[in-house]
């Protein structure tokens, strides 16, 4: 786990918390170039916000993770502790979202000024993820020790949307 303490000064390293595919430290890797197990504090939540899946990503084709402000709900997620030199592959990663400054409870210590990302352009209705990203998702999710009850709830959620979304069986006809 990293340290929350800067190791060269108070600007080399910035809090970001991850919510969607990013939580998996090994997808992370894949667009970062390095590891990123050494960076991650633990499980953290964001209250005020709820997840949904308002943005197609054209690189996936398919609805991908969002959180949008919801004075009712709360988001589990992955607080990472990342060198700045990441900031600008992390940003080339999230192609389609902002930043967005928050503050999360992590291990019952408030991480002010932490760094996540919105979608910039919400569709008005959730899109199914496909296989492929609500497994990295979920891996994400179960790797960094996120609560068991989140984790049911937002498989049943993901299922739920392709389901919804599947398309209809064709019918014989005699």
């Amino acid at each position: 786990m990293a340290s929350p303490t800067p190791l060269n000064g108070p600007d080399d390293r910035f809090y970001y918390f991850a919510y969607g595919s990013c939580m998996c430290p090994v997808d992370l890797k894949r667009s970062l170039g390095e590891s990123t197990h050494a960076y991650v504090i633990g499980p953290a939540t964001l209250d005020g916000y709820r997840l949904g899946f308002f943005r197609r990503s054209r690189l996936r084709n398919c609805g991908v993770l969002d959180v949008v402000p919801d004075p009712t709900a709360t988001v589990q997620g992955v607080l990472y502790y990342l060198p700045w030199r990441l900031s600008p592959a992390l940003d080339l990663r999230e192609e389609g979202y902002c930043h967005e400054t928050v503050t999360v409870i992590a291990s019952g210590q408030a991480y002010a000024q932490t760094r996540t990302y919105s979608v910039i352009s919400k569709t008005h209705e959730e899109i199914a993820p496909n296989e492929w990203y609500s497994s990295v998702v979920m891996r994400g999710a179960a790797t960094c020790g996120l609560p068991e009850q989140y984790c049911w709830e937002l498989f049943h959620h993901i299922h739920s949307l392709q389901r919804r979304q599947a398309p209809e069986p064709l019918r014989r006809t005699a």
